[in-house]
């Protein structure tokens, strides 16, 4: 057993991926192989400063950075809702991905807060919503991205502004921009 470069988690000595952050892990160098030549990083610029992307350090998990407020409305409306449900929790679980080695916290899958709702009278529904928004908003920080999300957004646009129709489209594109951004940077440093 050893542990992965990337999150410190144990895998099999043998894994070609870690498990829990889906980092390529690389075979150990023996002597008798030949040196392998490194190829050249492109500039990348994000938030108006060069970086040189490690291809080597990438993640082999790719997470999605097309998600879009029209794309989920209209996705939404065709498939009955179902489509909604299957977004919120793989960004439920991609949060847990990018974020959970930096602040130790674990978000709870959508199917079990959907679950556990009418136990609680759909307060939890709410309560989860708060704390995903808030875990989000932080890690849009951390991440160095000059862009404001939080629970806030959720209770003034997604709540709140639905007295004025507009505030859930605002909420909506607010929140799929700082899951895209996120998943963008981890996608590049991991």
């Amino acid at each position: 057993m050893s542990n992965c470069p990337n999150c410190n988690a144990v895998i099999d000595d043998n894994a070609a991926f870690c498990t829990s952050c889906g980092t390529k892990i690389e075979a150990p160098v023996q002597q008798a192989q030949q040196p392998v030549q490194q190829a050249q990083q492109p500039n990348i610029v994000i938030n108006n400063t060069t970086a040189a992307a490690s291809f080597a350090g990438r993640p082999a998990l790719q997470l999605a950075t097309n998600r879009g407020m029209l794309k989920m409305i209209f996705f939404t409306l065709i498939t009955f809702g179902i489509y909604a449900m299957v977004v919120w929790n793989r960004m439920a679980a991609e949060l847990d991905i990018v974020a959970s080695r930096y602040d130790g916290k674990r978000t709870c899958p959508y199917f079990a807060m959907v679950f556990l709702t009418p136990f609680t009278l759909g307060i939890y529904t709410f309560v989860w919503i708060h704390g995903f928004c808030n875990r989000l908003g932080t890690e849009v920080k951390r991440r160095g991205y000059n862009y404001n999300f939080s629970a806030s957004d959720f209770w003034l646009w997604g709540m709140l502004g639905s007295l004025i129709f507009i505030g859930p489209f605002v909420y909506l594109h607010k929140l799929t921009k700082s899951m895209n951004m996120v998943n963008a940077s981890y996608n590049l440093y991991g």
